[in-house]
């Protein structure tokens, strides 16, 4: 008879749990004699999504959807039957708020890069001299070859200090909660180098590559999907699918060992597990610990994460006596606020609240202003409500609020990050053979991008075994 072999996931995010769905499916499909265990150190599963329903909202506590054009969060929705609780983000005006004040988001704009002129030369957001200096891109040759650099020193030697500090930088600093002054233009937005070296401009490199908007009457679809339910209803239907013998949950991971034979993992209840293949779906902060013995983890204390907290603040409509028709808008560095951005959740997801009511999410928790996330929630309350009070007219205290405090849940991609990633990982196939990399800290930290992880993830795994 063939001895079964043991594969241990470590950590029950999104990442983790798609690694498990997928190991099991390809086990069940082929019959092949392998056992898979999950193993998640806190009383839930789901890591950064979560949801929260109460009174007929739909609160999200974490990420709130994904981008609907990003297919690894779509084919697994499918897989799971799920395509038909998919909802797309209501349409509508977004704005940034610059220099204090509110402007609508220029038509045209990628990620606050211009590909169409006219919306960008009527903007006010900019100075005629600040789009006199962006639109130098179209002209200044491009750079010379790097192996990598900040992403803010690249788009302010392509645009110039305005665009980046009013446009750009709000917009990448909300996707990473980071300084994109220190973060990785090629582990982050690696296209953007591309291009700019193939078209010597980067307005043009997009204007030839994005796809064309097919004109249509009425709103535009959605750019993004969540679920009728909320995010972590994927989170549940991944734990239903993947059963009881899988996965478990206030059990932690001490210590990792090497054995002539696969690995003993030590876990905080004095239990030991036995694998053949390991896979590391936790923040990288816990590698050095884990696998104490070896050095190279060591490259992993260099990578910085931030804190940021998700402050949702529930409304009656007749609350708010100076309502604003959009989704919601990010905050420039150059105002006098300390929240970062603001989603109108009922206009952006209408499921999100019952009629009649609003539905307001703001964070707080810049990267230089990460004491703001260790407020009492008093404290935080009045910070959002000072801030939102100054474009919105709001008369009345929330019927409720909900504030979720992510600690060091923000790996920052910092200059450098590709090269250490790799490192660690040639490491590990010498002398930690079957023990596989997966999850936020490494290759993106949307949802579509640790789904994709996962799946490679169970991928290397099976080759590793067969």
């Amino acid at each position: 008879m063939t001895q079964h072999k043991q594969i241990v996931i470590v950590g029950g995010g999104i990442t983790g749990l798609t690694t498990a769905y997928y190991l099991k499916q390809h086990i069940e499909t082929a019959s092949l004699p392998y056992d898979v265990k999950l193993v998640e150190a806190s009383s839930r599963f789901g890591g950064k999504i979560r949801t929260l329903r109460r009174d007929g909202f739909t609160i999200e506590r974490g990420p709130d959807s994904f981008l609907a054009r990003k297919q690894p969060a779509v084919k697994l929705a499918e897989a799971l039957g799920m395509e038909n609780e998919l909802v797309r983000n209501g349409t509508g005006q977004s704005y940034i708020m610059t220099h204090d004040q509110l402007h609508k988001m220029p038509q045209g704009a990628f990620m606050g890069i211009p590909t169409q002129i006219k919306p960008f030369l009527f903007s006010g957001i900019f100075s005629k001299r600040g789009k006199l200096k962006a639109g130098m891109d179209l002209v200044k040759p491009k750079s010379k070859p790097q192996t990598d650099q900040s992403l803010g020193g690249f788009f302010r030697h392509r645009f110039g200090d305005e665009l980046v500090e009013s446009l750009v930088e709000p917009l990448l600093s909300g996707i990473y909660a980071g300084d994109i002054d220190k973060m990785s233009l090629m582990a982050t937005f690696p296209n953007f180098y591309k291009l700019e070296q193939e078209y010597g401009s980067l307005i043009k490199g997009l204007q030839k590559t994005m796809p064309k908007r097919k004109k249509s009457k009425g709103k535009k679809p959605g750019m993004f999907f969540s679920f009728k339910g909320g995010l972590e209803s994927m989170i549940e239907r991944l734990v239903e699918a993947l059963g009881d013998e899988i996965p478990f949950t206030d059990t932690a991971v001490d210590h990792i060992e090497k054995k002539p034979y696969g690995y003993h993992i030590l876990l905080d209840n004095a239990e030991v597990l036995k694998a053949d293949a390991v896979v590391m779906a936790s923040p990288h902060y816990t590698l050095p610990n884990v696998f104490s013995q070896y050095d190279f983890f060591k490259a992993f204390n260099d990578v910085p994460s931030t804190s940021v907290a998700n402050v949702a603040l529930a409304f009656d409509e007749s609350d708010i006596k100076q309502d604003i028709d959009g989704t919601g808008f990010v905050i420039s560095r150059n105002s006098d606020y300390r929240i970062t951005a603001v989603t109108w959740t009922h206009k952006k997801w209408p499921h999100a609240a019952p009629d009649g009511k609003a539905l307001v999410r703001c964070y707080v928790g810049r990267p230089d202003d990460q004491q703001a996330v260790d407020l009492s929630d008093e404290e935080i309350i009045d910070i959002v409500m000072k801030d939102l009070n100054k474009t919105m007219d709001i008369k009345a205290d929330p019927e409720f609020s909900v504030i979720t405090r992510w600690k060091n849940a923000m790996p920052q991609y910092t200059v450098g990050h590709k090269e250490r990633l790799e490192g660690v990982r040639e490491q590990m196939e010498v002398k930690l053979p079957g023990v596989m990399l997966a999850g936020s800290s490494y290759e993106g930290i949307g949802v579509p991008d640790c789904i994709a992880q996962g799946e490679a993830a169970a991928q290397r795994v099976l080759d590793f075994l067969r």
